[in-house]
C-alpha cells in the first residue's frame, strides 16, 4: 500500500451535501503487487506532474480537488525506491481512468493496462458534469499496450490466472469503474473498493459520494462489495478515507 499525496476539497466533494463547504483532505493511495511472474500497479495516484504544475496540469478541476504531492513521490520513484526496476511491472490495472488514479499509465515500459472498455470509452466522451475528471494526456499516449475488459461478460476476471488479483466489476461512481479482491498467502483476503466506496460512510450506507454517475449503480455496487467482503473474509480498504487509511502498512511494510 502506497500512498501519492492528498487532494485537498470540502466534504461535500466526498460525502454529497453534507459538511456545510467544510475543508476536507484526502488520502490518494495506489498498490503494488509483487508477484514471481511480474508485478502488477493497481492505479497509480495523482500523475508525478503535479507536484509541480498542478494547474498547468490538470486545469480547472484544481478549483475543486488541489493536489499536493512530493516531486520524488510519484509512482515510478516510490516503485523504484521499494528496489523494483519498472521493467517488471508486468500490469498496470486502473480501477477507472479519474485523474486522481491514472498515476501509472504509460510509465512501466513493459506493462499491459488492463481496464474496463466502458470506462476507456467513456474517458473520451465524458458527459460535461464528469468531463473534468479526466485527464487525457494521461492516457492518451501512443504505443501503450491495453486489454479491455467487457463488464458484466468479464466480472471477477483472474489477472493471474491463480486467484491473487481479481476485478470486481462496480459502476457508479464512473461507468467502467471497477473494484479488486486480492487473496495473499498469509495475511489473507483484501477488498480494495477504491472509488465505489471513497470511506466506510459509503461502505456502511450511511453517506452517498459527492461524485457518482448513477446513484443506483454505486448504491448496489457497494452491496455487492459486501456481500463479497462477508463471503471471502475480506479485509476493506476504502479509497480515499482519512480515518480509515492511516490503519493500514504502508511501504515498506507490507502484507504478505
Amino acid at each position: 500500500m502506497l500512498q501519492s499525496g492528498t487532494l485537498k476539497c470540502k466534504v461535500h466533494n466526498i460525502r454529497m451535501n453534507e459538511g456545510d463547504g467544510a475543508p476536507y483532505e484526502i488520502p490518494v493511495p495506489f498498490f503494488l503487487i509483487t508477484h514471481p511472474d511480474g508485478h502488477t500497479i493497481i492505479d497509480g495516484g495523482n500523475a508525478v506532474e503535479v507536484a509541480t504544475d498542478p494547474r498547468g496540469y490538470w486545469g480547472a478541476v484544481c478549483d475543486v480537488y488541489w493536489p499536493v504531492l512530493d516531486k520524488d513521490k510519484g509512482c515510478v520513484d516510490q516503485v523504484r525506491a521499494l528496489g523494483i526496476d519498472p521493467a517488471d511491472v508486468r500490469y498496470v490495472v486502473q480501477s477507472h481512468l479519474h485523474l486522481d488514479h491514472t498515476g501509472a499509465v504509460g510509465r512501466f515500459p513493459n506493462a499491459t493496462h488492463i481496464v474496463q472498455r466502458a470506462e476507456y470509452e467513456y474517458a473520451f466522451t465524458a458527459d460535461w458534469f464528469a468531463a473534468g475528471g479526466y485527464i487525457r494526456k494521461d492516457f492518451d499516449r501512443p504505443g501503450l499496450k491495453w486489454q479491455f475488459l467487457n463488464g458484466t461478460q468479464d466480472d471477477f476476471y483472474d489477472v493471474y490466472g491463480d486467484g491473487t488479483l481479481t476485478t470486481v466489476f462496480t459502476p457508479g461512481h464512473a461507468p467502467g469503474h471497477q473494484s479488486f479482491l486480492v487473496r495473499l498467502p498469509q495475511s489473507g483476503s483484501f477488498i480494495l473498493t477504491i472509488d465505489a466506496a471513497y470511506t466506510l460512510d459509503h461502505w456502511n450506507e450511511r453517506s452517498l459520494p459527492g461524485f457518482l454517475t448513477s446513484t443506483i449503480e454505486s448504491v448496489r455496487s457497494v452491496q455487492k462489495l459486501r456481500a463479497l467482503a462477508e463471503k471471502t473474509n475480506a479485509t476493506v480498504v476504502t479509497g480515499h478515507d482519512p480515518e480509515a487509511w492511516p490503519g493500514f502498512r504502508k511501504a515498506p511494510d507490507y502484507y504478505a
